[in-house]
């Protein structure tokens, strides 16, 4: 399921959506809150630029919105119809799920987000092979 050349793969894994081969973040957890949105400037393998535009990951807070609903979403079916706790304890579990997953909800965003424009491409993901190979 997770494969190179599968958007689900750079998306959960965080790595370079054109070749599959780097972190696009210069820290890979998200929870060390001091680096949580430094990216690399670059890809090393296939040089493809993360910030597209000024301002390109704006448009991921629209994704980080979507994807926050949906953690909440879960937490509430969770908590209110699985284990069955009342109100007060449903809606504190969606806050505390909300609160513990922003760190994964934002990189998640921004992953998701880069995806919708930079498309996998085999030869860049072979070409650095090579480039790896002869150096």
């Amino acid at each position: 399921m997770l494969k190179k050349g599968n958007k689900l793969y750079s998306i959960l894994t965080g790595t370079c959506p054109k070749c599959h081969s780097e972190s696009m973040y210069k820290v890979k957890n998200p929870y060390a809150l001091g680096s949580i949105f430094k990216m690399q400037e670059r890809c090393s393998h296939c040089g493809t630029r993360y910030k597209i535009e000024p301002s390109f990951f704006y448009g991921a807070m629209y994704v980080s919105y979507a994807v926050g609903i949906a953690f909440a979403v879960a937490a509430f079916v969770i908590s209110y119809l699985i284990i069955g706790a009342g109100l007060l304890n449903t809606f504190i579990a969606i806050v505390g799920t909300l609160v513990v997953f922003l760190p994964v909800i934002i990189r998640l965003s921004r992953n998701i987000w880069i995806n919708f424009f930079i498309h996998y491409d085999p030869a860049a993901d072979a070409g650095s092979r090579k480039l790896d190979s002869a150096i």
